[in-house]
């Protein structure tokens, strides 16, 4: 298979599937990290004298146009970061974008509407993925997949477009998978991992799938209080997934069959209530209050969590260890976001709320290895699925 390098584009529609799902609030762009990680390989196409036209989706609107899932906030801050105008039909087919993309001039970028106003783009039905893929094909002469947050969706503009016209990997989604392959072929050891967010049932596949092969697993977040529960220990009001006890009692002895290092925090930042106005009271793992709710990790467990991580060769992150977003409970995330800025071989940041805490924290992200832009797909790959996007793409 071709690379972006050697793919000759000179002249040619190329249509650029992207991912460009940034975070909104009231059409305000919030971290515009994805649309930065996109422009290397938009930039490269130009360079070869390509006409551009860019796919991507936000959100899920599920089928139906929504105006506060538009991309006109991403077309306009697209256009600023590469200082030329988009051009931003506020379609996602039909006459007015066949009608755009007809005359679009060598170095000219078009942007689609949202690609999820289809419902055909994620249909589970293959005829109707194939009859809106094949409408998308006739505004190109060539392929190229990009997006990598949404290469583990059998979608019509990842995984069927890609069949109907010469394609070929961008730069973003070539560097995405080869990270990856660094962290399941012979990873550098010792190799750590750490995982945080809600829910246990999100990252049961790669638990078990990385019980085997990591050297650390280190487990913080909204799913640790199941961890905890499974231990016997009260958690208090705290998030617990009750039908996963039996699995996690599973994982734990997993992990103590296979040598893991399994660490669970030791004391945990609670609070009475779910709110950024909430007073935080540091108490033990083994005592939190019947009344009360776990929303970070403590000092002391982040400590660990720390002296861990910079041990470690190579490390993969995905998942908060609080909830970050509120100041009061950010304490244990920016620890962890901390050590892995110091580990001396690959530190990966998984993508998803993993890269926006990072940044809302004032992170750069020149002081990871690397950070992913998907963190679904990261996972899913880490699982040892095949994915879609990346099958269509000859990877």
């Amino acid at each position: 298979m071709s690379d972006l390098a050697h793919f000759d584009v000179a002249g040619k529609r190329v249509f650029l599937r992207c991912d460009l799902n940034v975070p909104l609030k009231d059409g305000v762009i919030k971290d515009d990290g994805r649309i930065k990680a996109s422009l290397p390989t938009i930039q490269a196409l130009l360079a070869k004298g390509a006409l551009i036209v860019i796919a991507a989706h936000l959100g899920r609107p599920k089928g139906e146009a929504k105006p506060e899932l538009s991309l006109a906030p991403v077309a306009k801050r697209l256009g600023e970061l590469l200082g030329q105008e988009i051009i931003f039909p506020a379609q996602v087919v039909g006459d007015v974008v066949t009608a755009a993309v007809e005359v679009l001039k060598p170095g000219q970028i078009l942007l689609l509407e949202n690609i999820r106003f289809s419902a055909a783009e994620t249909s589970k039905e293959e005829s109707e993925r194939a009859e809106f893929a094949a409408q998308l094909a006739k505004l190109a002469d060539a392929y190229v997949g990009d997006g990598f947050g949404a290469v583990h969706r059998k979608h019509a503009s990842v995984f069927d477009l890609p069949k109907l016209l010469p394609h070929v990997a961008g730069t973003l989604v070539a560097a995405e998978v080869e990270v990856l392959k660094k962290l399941t072929q012979n990873p550098e050891r010792p190799y750590g991992v750490i995982l945080g967010g809600a829910k246990v049932s999100d990252k049961l596949g790669v638990i078990e799938n990385l019980l085997g092969k990591v050297d650390v697993l280190a487990i913080g977040g909204g799913m640790v209080f199941t961890f905890l529960k499974a231990q016997g220990k009260e958690i208090g009001t705290s998030l617990v997934e009750l039908e996963m006890l039996d699995v996690v009692e599973g994982l734990i002895e997993s992990a103590r069959e296979n040598g893991v290092k399994l660490i669970l925090p030791t004391d945990i930042v609670v609070a009475s209530s779910f709110s950024a106005d909430a007073t935080p009271t540091l108490v033990s793992a083994d005592e939190i209050p019947a009344d009360q709710m776990g929303l970070d990790i403590g000092p002391e467990s982040a400590k660990a969590f720390a002296i861990e991580i910079e041990k470690c060769k190579t490390v993969f992150w995905n998942g908060p260890m609080g909830v970050f977003e509120f100041a009061n409970f950010s304490a244990g995330t920016k620890t962890v976001a901390t050590a892995l800025t110091k580990v001396s071989g690959i530190s990966v940041v998984g993508g998803g709320d993993s890269a926006a805490a990072v940044r809302a924290l004032g992170f750069a992200d020149s002081e990871f290895g690397y950070i992913s832009t998907g963190g679904g797909a990261s996972l899913e790959y880490l699982e040892g699925k095949e994915l879609p996007g990346l099958q269509a793409l000859g990877l």
